[in-house]
């Protein structure tokens, strides 16, 4: 099932800090900037409310999103977003065109399969690390997955799972390890109860 994420957005014409301060204060929209492709940047606003029961879906990081500038169609990724440091709420957000038929680079969060049942757990009493959650990936606006699964069924104690043992969707390449970075995405280790166990 492929959700459709779409927001609406006004142009800013407002621009600076203060400006920002007051759009978050007055109005409860959010200051954001839609970049990349072959136009220049634009302002805009998006309604606080509306853009933050988007974020509730984690697939929204890794989705191609349309937002309609007064009635103009953008499709972008968001790239960044910058949060209030007690509350959480977002400050700013920073969107990228997407262009059809030219690669993206996105982060994807990564779903691990089957822990609870894997050989390492069930078997031999291990515990489930997890290095990274989530991978940067290149792949055309259509590739683009929504998250890349990692199973652990087979993964005994003392084993590392690395970049290269992810299965990954047609067209999509981990820019990790196209630089040659073939990272840890997680391992089963020996319980740190049994350890102290075998200490006594």
């Amino acid at each position: 099932m492929t959700v459709e994420f779409a927001l609406n957005a006004e142009v800013r014409s407002d621009l600076g800090k203060g400006a920002s301060r007051r759009l978050r204060r007055n109005v409860a929209m959010v200051p954001a900037v839609i970049y990349g492709g072959e136009k220049a940047p634009q302002s805009i606003s998006l309604l606080a409310k509306d853009f933050a029961k988007l974020l509730e879906n984690e697939a929204a990081f890794s989705h191609v999103l349309t937002l309609d500038v007064a009635g103009a169609k953008e499709t972008v990724l968001i790239k960044a977003l910058q949060r209030h440091p007690a509350k959480g709420f977002v400050l700013h957000a920073d969107f990228q065109r997407v262009v059809a038929g030219q690669k993206l680079t996105a982060h994807v969060p990564l779903h691990f399969l089957n822990e609870a049942t894997s050989v390492g757990v069930k078997q031999q009493g291990g515990e489930v690390s997890h290095t990274i959650v989530e991978v940067e990936v290149s792949c055309l606006p259509k590739d683009l997955p929504e998250f890349i699964e990692v199973d652990m069924a087979t993964v005994e104690v003392g084993q590392t799972l690395h970049l290269s043992d992810l299965k990954l969707p047609k067209g999509v390449e981990l820019v990790a390890l196209a630089h040659g970075n073939d990272l840890a995405v997680s391992n089963i280790h020996a319980s740190r109860v049994k350890a102290e166990d075998a200490g006594e």
